[in-house]
């Protein structure tokens, strides 16, 4: 949602007004809109100034018991694009891109959408190119270097070291070169994101295709390993706007 969002608001909801549902197309069956006004208290994200108080529509669901939820005085968190011609009105990115507001989301919503906005940014990433595998001299030792394709055509590669009575050690680089400082992403940030959640779940048969059987093997047997290293993404797809690339 970071990603989708020109504007992110910390925000206290000041009041909310119920819509009637034939005055609110595309509702949900079952579900409430809402027009919501909220007092700004941060603005975390946002092309320019912000007025202290701002409107938008919210969809909201029962809770399971059935009950239309409250969120008068509730200190929520907005992710939004703003509203052409009227700068006190936003629109969610998505049905639930209002979040409660904790510190750690506040903290982790400020970080990605640093990183976002950072000129080393890491690119989207839009497939797997070629895959590379050389067997060292001893049994279990070698190397497998994965190529990445990416957006704007800058470079990212994956490579997987194996040595025998080790841990296999794999690193991510976003350059020509792969170094020393080379090293996997953190998780939750922006480039494990890209990875975790973008990357095909097997190698691609085009991606070994010049190599022999056995460094094939390898290829696909190392590259599975970076994916259990990163963890399962557990990216919302719900909306317009649930991602930036393939899966």
């Amino acid at each position: 949602m970071v990603i989708a969002s020109p504007v992110i608001v910390d925000a206290t909801i000041r009041s909310t007004s119920k819509i009637k549902p034939t005055e609110a197309p595309g509702l949900a069956p079952g579900a409430t809109r809402f027009y919501v006004e909220a007092d700004v208290g941060a603005l975390l994200r946002g092309p320019g100034a912000i007025p202290p108080r701002i409107g938008y529509l919210l969809d909201a669901a029962p809770d399971p018991l059935g009950r239309v939820p409250k969120y008068k005085k509730s200190r929520v968190l907005l992710f939004a694009r703003p509203v052409p011609g009227r700068s006190d009105q936003i629109q969610l990115v998505r049905p639930d891109a209002q979040l409660g507001w904790s510190p750690a989301s506040d903290a982790l919503a400020r970080r990605i959408a640093a990183e976002v906005l950072a000129a080393d940014a890491p690119p989207v990433i839009t497939g797997v190119g070629n895959a590379f595998h050389v067997a060292g001299s001893l049994p279990g030792e070698g190397e497998t270097q994965v190529f990445l394709r990416t957006a704007d055509h800058r470079p990212v590669s994956l490579s997987i070291l194996r040595r025998p009575g080790e841990e296999p050690r794999w690193a991510v680089a976003l350059s020509e070169i792969i170094d020393d400082s080379a090293a996997p992403p953190k998780p939750d940030t922006l480039l494990w994101y890209r990875l975790a959640c973008f990357l095909p779940r097997e190698l691609p048969d085009d991606s070994v295709a010049a190599l022999s059987g056995d460094d094939a093997t390898q290829a696909r047997e190392d590259y599975r390993f970076v994916l259990n290293r990163l963890g399962r993404c557990e990216r919302n797809e719900s909306g317009p706007n649930a991602g930036d690339g393939p899966r």
